[in-house]
């Protein structure tokens, strides 16, 4: 049986050359591209790939939710976290949420392979660089505060990502397919966890914790 994956990234030159490396390796094969974290979660819903590859940082959903939902809807395929952080406490939660393998952009042509090969036998595949930063937290990003994340619900998480990239109360109900008055009310819920008084106080925390790009 060939190896199925999905591979999920924003730009679309990064989905082509991680194509490209994957399917080098024989039997191997990219049942699905995402650009999005939304999109992901419906394709793995979907074809229940082996295992996917998720960038952390996508537009819609962030890698750290998808992986929470993929897990959830198709709970034998492995995920791959693939960043440009090696922020400790970000590769904690990333692994909470039930990834088992955590790989930095920049040792994707030296790792990426044996990730997906580790994952594929439901191994944990945590690069070198990363293995240094769990095992050496002192260097980790301070401003990364994930237990103020935990006093959010699933769906408020959903709803910070999408008002702080910008989307407007009825554009975020339309995304997750709910009401306006319901989307208003898990924005003022969170406004009032994470004590907010302004959308840029919630734009800045949603950057400091990795859960848009700055």
């Amino acid at each position: 049986m060939p190896v199925r994956i999905l591979v999920a990234d924003d730009h679309q030159v990064v989905r082509t050359g991680l194509r490209a490396l994957l399917e080098s390796k024989t039997g191997w094969q990219v049942c699905a591209e995402a650009a999005n974290g939304r999109e992901a979660v419906e394709k793995a819903g979907q074809l229940k790939p082996d295992v996917a590859v998720l960038d952390i940082g996508m537009p819609l959903l962030n890698g750290v939710e998808a992986t929470r939902q993929i897990r959830k809807l198709s709970p034998q395929t492995e995920i791959l976290i693939l960043t440009m952080h090696d922020s400790e406490l970000l590769i904690q939660e990333v692994l909470g949420a039930g990834a088992h393998g955590y790989i930095l952009k920049d040792d994707a042509d030296r790792n990426l392979v044996a990730a997906v090969d580790a994952l594929r036998r439901h191994k944990p595949y945590l690069s070198s660089r990363v293995s240094e930063s769990v095992c050496n937290p002192a260097g980790s990003d301070s401003s990364f505060n994930p237990s103020s994340r935990s006093r959010l619900t699933p769906r408020e998480r959903e709803v910070l990502q999408l008002l702080a990239e910008g989307k407007s109360n009825k554009e975020v109900a339309g995304f997750l397919g709910i009401s306006v008055k319901t989307a208003e009310t898990h924005r003022a819920n969170i406004m009032l966890k994470l004590d907010f008084h302004s959308v840029t106080e919630l734009v800045r925390y949603a950057v400091r914790n990795k859960i848009i790009q700055g």
